[in-house]
């Protein structure tokens, strides 16, 4: 598998699908030689809970259910901001999925293809668990590959450690538009009577090419006008408007979480022989915690032609070349301790706190602009500046916080965490995060009804207020922002209905102008949202549904598309009792509206109001199969290319989908 992944790219698409026929078969057959051994599903898995290491349930990839989607670059959400290719650039356009500008924003808009804190899995397999899966599509000079592959073992019934590597290649449908990211995971886990712990370490390196989209869309939307009658072009034929830049991220995080448990043991007696111990549980009360996360970032921003330096309209360290560093680490310390929930039949909750040291540091491109006389720049605000810029930099921040937690409830059930930023530039910031939930009988049927709220008072990342760069320079003095969310989830299993009402305020949110700058606004903006999933079924017929409506109260601070679709209409069935199918058609849909832009040196989306994107169905056509613990798929992605919908095909300006397309993949759950 590993010499396949290594060496698929260079072999001609006439033989990669034979060759991944007979990785199929392979794997199948390896699948099914342990089809006669006793099946032993993997226990669970679970995630972690921030700042204590709190679990949170979470789930193992072994499902049918739309396995396809992971060869589709547009995947993340049905209104996906992207420059088009798997490994690339994104935004999630839905508002209430959107996370907020993190301290190093340059790898923001490749976050869903990066490891992190809240995308951690453990897991307490009963036998080594191994997950192999890998999809392939396109030929040589479009090719696009996906390498996965998972492993967990219990070293004993409380212990163990797995490996995680992801590995897209992608080398675009567009020109100058390759994108691939690396990235390894080493896990372990020990939860013990007395002592838990939790780790993890990541490493991550991924590379991108930046075109900065095509030089004119009317060889999308109209190529014969442009071409003189010519109909129809080759994607990789469109001209560019960069050809010799690329941005390059990596990084590392380790983590570990350790929990020691004070308690008493719990003995139980034969009811016939009273003085012998039958059973002994230890009982904990309760628990002191030391977490500690150390990450590092690095960004680099490399374009070698000169000609290509005219798509910027400043330059101010070389008008014919850019390589530029930016650096970012955070080490995090937190001590809490806890008065855990269920000791006794008082113990109706757990009760926390904690108190958390960060230390952040920065390097940037060194700032050698002149600051006076005639080589020193004059054009766009906010340059040039009364004094130099600091190429190094550090933070120290304290906050303290509590939380309260209710989770073995039959009745009701709630979380809440409060923490107090009191020293450094935190001093002042507040952030409380909470939800509370229950079951009610309705019409024969147990229904979930969730409330969830968030209130926030950050201050801006530093790197919003202090940046250096060939192209963008600033100097801001933002103050906090606040937001302030709430909400309730409606889920009935009876008629497969969810539904998710909330409503946000934010006041001086930060965001990327027509200018690419960061700006802050000065008033308030809100954002109602409504999600409704809906599914139906009628024998083998199928039908998912996801319909979303979002509200923005200030479009041009933040230009949302009011309403997005995703719709998923297919057969499910079984053949010879063996071969599960999943068949159909599946869609993306979102209404027009202002898409932000792409700048491509700072891996930013920034408003515009010249182009609209949108309004466009993204269809894809697929078969799943799934044979005993081996899971494949074909897929003609885009497949109503030309056909419906127009060819008005852009998820931002200047940047198209990826054509229509034919993709394969292949997972295999093997069970050591």
């Amino acid at each position: 598998m590993e010499l396949w992944v290594n060496c698929a790219k260079f072999v001609p698409m006439k033989l990669r699908l034979p060759i991944f026929i007979v990785i199929i078969l392979t794997l199948l057959s390896m699948s099914n030689a342990r089809a006669e051994d006793p099946e032993v599903a993997p226990s669970y898995a679970w995630g972690i809970l921030q700042p204590l290491g709190l679990h949170t349930p979470a789930t193992i990839d072994t499902m049918l259910y739309n396995y396809y989607r992971s060869a589709i670059p547009s995947a993340i959400s049905p209104a996906f901001a992207t420059t088009g290719n798997q490994a690339s650039a994104g935004k999630n356009m839905i508002y209430m999925d959107q996370e907020p500008i993190s301290p190093f924003f340059l790898k923001d808009a490749k976050r869903y293809w990066l490891p992190s804190e809240k995308d951690q899995k453990f897991y307490n397999t009963r036998i080594p668990m191994s997950l192999v899966s890998y999809n392939t599509g396109g030929g040589r000079e479009i090719a696009q590959d996906y390498f996965k592959f998972l492993f967990s073992g219990n070293f004993s019934p409380k212990g163990q450690v797995g490996l995680k590597i992801d590995y897209p290649y992608s080398k675009g449908s567009y020109s100058n538009q390759a994108a691939k990211s690396f990235t390894w995971n080493l896990f372990g886990s020990y939860m013990g009577d007395r002592y838990e712990f939790q780790g993890y370490f990541n490493s991550y390196n991924a590379l991108n090419q930046e075109n900065g989209g095509i030089t004119d869309d009317l060889y999308i939307l109209d190529p014969a006008e442009i071409q003189g009658g010519m109909s129809k072009i080759n994607p990789k034929n469109i001209p560019t408007n960069l050809s010799a830049s690329r941005n390059r991220l990596a990084g590392k995080q380790l983590y570990m979480n350790h929990r020691y448990k004070v308690g008493f043991w719990k003995e139980t007696y034969d009811s016939v022989y009273e003085d012998s111990i039958i059973a002994r549980e230890y009982v904990p009360v309760s628990s002191f915690i030391w977490t500690m996360s150390y990450s590092q970032d690095r960004h680099k921003f490399y374009n070698t032609n000169s000609s290509d330096e005219k798509f910027w309209a400043n330059h101010y360290i070389s008008a014919d070349w850019t390589e530029e560093s930016t650096q970012y680490s955070s080490i995090r310390n937190t001590l809490g301790v806890a008065l855990l929930e269920g000791f006794n039949k008082y113990a109706k909750a757990g009760l926390s706190a904690f108190i958390t040291h960060e230390l952040r540091k920065y390097t940037q491109t060194a700032d050698t602009i002149p600051l006076s006389g005639p080589d020193r720049p004059e054009g766009l605000t906010p340059y040039p500046f009364e004094e130099r810029l600091a190429g190094k930099a550090s933070e120290n921040l304290i906050y303290v916080g509590a939380q309260l937690t209710k989770t073995k409830g039959t009745l009701l059930n709630y979380e809440g965490t409060v923490q107090l930023g009191i020293a450094g530039p935190a001093a002042g910031e507040i952030k409380a995060d909470g939800n509370v939930s229950t079951h009610i009988k309705l019409l024969g049927d147990t229904v979930s009804i969730t409330g969830y709220g968030h209130f926030s008072n950050t201050t801006a990342p530093y790197l919003m207020n202090n940046f250096v760069s060939n192209h963008f320079i600033w100097h801001n003095d933002f103050g906090k922002t606040r937001r302030l969310r709430f909400g309730g989830i409606l889920d009935v299993p009876h008629t497969k209905t969810r539904i998710n009402v909330g409503v946000e305020n934010v006041q001086n949110m930060i965001y990327f102008n027509e200018e690419c700058l960061p700006v802050q606004a000065g008033g308030s903006v809100q954002v109602l949202s409504a999600r409704l999933q809906q599914d139906f079924r009628f024998r083998a017929l199928n039908w998912r549904n996801t319909v979303i409506y979002q509200k923005s109260s200030n479009e041009a601070v933040l230009p949302l598309p009011q309403l997005a679709i995703y719709s998923n209409l297919y057969l499910q069935f079984k053949i010879a009792k063996v071969l599960d199918v999943q068949m159909g058609v599946d869609m993306d849909y979102y209404t027009s509206y202002y898409a932000p832009s792409y700048q491509p040196s700072t891996m930013t989306f920034y408003n515009q109001n010249q182009i609209k994107c949108g309004n466009y169905p993204m269809m894809n056509a697929y078969l799943n199969m799934q044979l005993s613990r081996a899971r494949f798929f074909v897929l003609f992605s885009h497949v109503n290319q030309g056909k419906l919908g127009g060819d008005n095909y852009f998820s931002i300006p200047h940047y198209p989908l990826n054509p229509r397309r034919f993709l394969m993949g292949v997972s295999v759950n093997f069970l050591n």
